[in-house]
Order: structure tokens, then sequence, then C-alpha cells
């Protein structure tokens, strides 16, 4: 009989640095598995393998949470904009965790299924029928028995809320984890005041994901910390940012960036920026760190390889990795060969072999959010009449930059 896994609060109040795995839509799209746009999460039933082989390799690389891949997996999100799919959300729901279960039965990993943003809340519907949404989306968590539960992707605080209170009904350990940075939510509302709102809602497990950067993540984060503190609460702390360096960004984060969704890659941090990120998340007390968007398993090797020393053990995967370049004395070539330690690769500073682009973006600032004409969705496709609108908006956007 297998050894029963230690839990998520029972690995995290025993002070344990747990690995989350990585961005799923972003390397299935880029794989030919995901639609840009939609960004909806159809392949656990359509491409099962795809879906199965990247948490394979997360979980090679040293994760040791197995995130369900259900991003954007609510009914309301896959009718949205003349999306038109066979599958309903429980039937694409359903078979995620069975993928993600089957995987972790492999090592010692636990199951979080998730829940994010809706299309509804964007268009002002009820509190009720938001809950709705994430209580049916929840129902098959429960049925499946994933380990614990997150809600994660939330630019609002208050839908944050809303889905936390629905899934604490699950009895299981909920994470809440917000797309903000330091600036707050999308009405303002700070990262301190959020997290004391998500602790007070019912979350055990606190933190950000996507939208930003590894070290504004952390700060982000790190602020969350000080609010939880300063309100005599406690919480645990977590973390999993995009792979891409976004220092020009504002509150919205990285989908104002002009690059966006199809020309991040110049942005990509490398294995030694994760180490780095790592570190300074471990030295403000987050103990469950992963990634989102553009990382991939040798992003999260990295993150493993970091903490090795604090979690006593490393990843499957560093066996065809030396530490620092350690292997690269094996190369035939002997300036190769010279670049094989800590001090060659920490000091880098990568060049981007771009002469004529510029280091930094102008942000495409509209400002607008819940509530506003242009963000409420319907389930028929995009007009020409609103396309026609929104590059008038695009431009003067643009001008007023």
């Amino acid at each position: 009989m297998a050894p029963v896994k230690k839990g998520i609060l029972e690995r995290l109040n025993a002070g344990e640095v747990v690995i989350g795995d990585g961005g799923f839509v972003i390397a299935l799209e880029k794989r030919g598995y995901v639609k840009a746009g939609p960004w909806t999460p159809e392949a656990t039933v359509t491409h099962p393998e795809a879906v199965r082989q990247l948490h394979r390799e997360f979980l090679r690389a040293g994760a040791n949470v197995m995130q369900t891949f259900t991003f954007y997996s609510s009914d309301d999100k896959l009718e949205n904009r003349g999306q038109s799919l066979k599958y309903t959300g429980a039937q694409i729901n359903e078979a995620a965790c069975d993928l993600a279960k089957e995987v972790a039965s492999e090592g010692d990993a636990l199951v979080a299924g998730g829940v994010c943003q809706t299309p509804s809340y964007l268009s002002c519907k009820s509190e009720t029928e938001v809950k709705a949404i994430f209580k049916k989306q929840m129902e098959v968590y429960i049925k499946k028995n994933v380990d614990f539960l997150i809600a994660e992707y939330f630019e609002h605080v208050e839908e944050a809320e809303w889905a936390v209170q629905v899934l604490k009904t699950g009895g299981k350990p909920v994470a809440a984890s917000m797309c903000i940075g330091p600036e707050g939510d999308m009405h303002g509302v700070s990262p301190a005041e959020c997290a004391v709102r998500l602790v007070k809602a019912g979350s055990q497990i606190i933190g950000v994901n996507c939208h930003f950067d590894p070290m504004t993540c952390v700060q982000a984060v790190k602020m969350m910390k000080a609010g939880v503190e300063k309100a005599g609460l406690k919480a645990h702390y977590m973390v999993q940012p995009l792979a891409y360096h976004t220092p020009e960004c504002n509150c919205q984060g990285h989908i104002e960036l002009p690059e966006f969704p199809f020309a991040l890659e110049p942005r990509t941090l490398t294995r030694w920026d994760m180490h780095k990120y790592a570190r300074e998340a471990y030295k403000v007390g987050i103990r469950f760190i992963g990634g989102c968007c553009g990382f991939e398993p040798y992003h999260i090797r990295a993150v493993a390889e970091e903490l090795a020393p604090e979690r006593g053990i490393m990843p499957p995967g560093s066996e065809k990795h030396g530490m620092w370049g350690s292997a690269l004395e094996m190369h035939t070539k002997p300036w190769v060969r010279a670049r094989s330690r800590r001090e060659y690769w920490e000091n880098l500073m990568p060049a981007s072999g771009r002469p004529k682009c510029p280091s930094l973006s102008t942000p495409e600032s509209w400002g607008v959010t819940k509530g506003h004409a242009d963000l409420l969705q319907h389930k028929e496709a995009t007009s020409t009449q609103e396309m026609g609108h929104l590059l008038e908006m695009q431009k003067k956007a643009k001008s007023s930059a």
C-alpha cells in the first residue's frame, strides 16, 4: 500500500518548501494545443497526451504540486465571443483532474484544482450568478478528490473573495492568488488589503500569480504579508509569476505590453534569473514557489536547484544538468569550458541580439475594468462594428501614451 502523502498545509506548517509547476496555457499554445485568444483548456480532452507530458516534465523538474489544467474552464468562458466547443466545462475539468492525479502519483506531488476570474464578473453579473459558476467547477474537484483548491488569476479582490467563499464549502485547504502587482487590484485595492480580505474570506494560503515578473510579484506578496501581520492574522504565502521581465508595466501587467502575447520571447528570464527569484522569495518568507505564463520545466528546475539545500533533495531532471554550468567542463571548445562556473553565469548580462529594438515598451493603458462597456462579454463573435471601435480606442491609447 502506497504511503499517505502529506497535505499542503501539513507541508507548509512544517516549514517545507513547496514547488509549484509552470505555465500550461502559454506552453501548450506554443506546442499547438491551445488557441491564443480564448486560452481555454479543452486539450485535456482532445490531446490528453500533450497535457500529461507537460505535467511529467514539471514533475521531473522538481514540482510537487500538479495543478489541474483548468484555466478558463468555466462554461461562460468556453462559450464566450464566438467560441463553440463540443465539450462542457465539467468534461474538461474531469479529464484535467485525471491527468494531474495520474502524474502526481508518479512522485511526491499533490493535486490542486483551480478556478479563475470569469467573463460573468466582468459583465457585472450578480454575486449569486458568479458563485454558481465557481460551485459548478468545485463540485468536479471534490468528486475527483483533489488535495487542495486554488482560486487564481483574479484582477478584482471582490471576485476572489467570492471564489474563496465558495471553495471553502468543499472542505479542502484553499489557496488564493491574485494577478496583481504592488499597485493593487484593478480598482486600486492595495495588496495588503487584498490579503486581509482573502484571509478573512477563508483562504489559508495567499499570494500572487501571472501579470508581472518574479521580483515584482515577490514585492507584492511581501506587501500582502505585511498587511496580514499588521491585522494580527496568519497565512502561508505563495508566488507564481511570469517568466518575462516587466519593469515598465502598470497595474494591468504584461497584457498591456504591445508584445503580448506573440512577441514576449525577448523578455524571457534565464534559468539563472530563476535562481535569484527563488532565493528572494524564500528570504521574504514565501514557501509555495512556482511559476505561471512563460515558465518552462527548466525554469522550475532552477527554482528547485536553488532551494535544494532547504528541501534536502535535488530534482530528477538535475541528472542532466550540471549546477551553474559545471557540465560544460566536458565541452569540446575551450572557451565554452571556461564558462563552467557560477561566477560566469551569475554576472552575465545577456544581449538580445536585436540592435534596432528598444529595451522597454510603452504599455497600452486603456484604463478599462469591470463595469466598462468594452469589457461586457457575450456569446456572439466580436462584430466588425466592435472591432472598428477597438481600433479607434487603440489609436487614442497610443497617441496619449
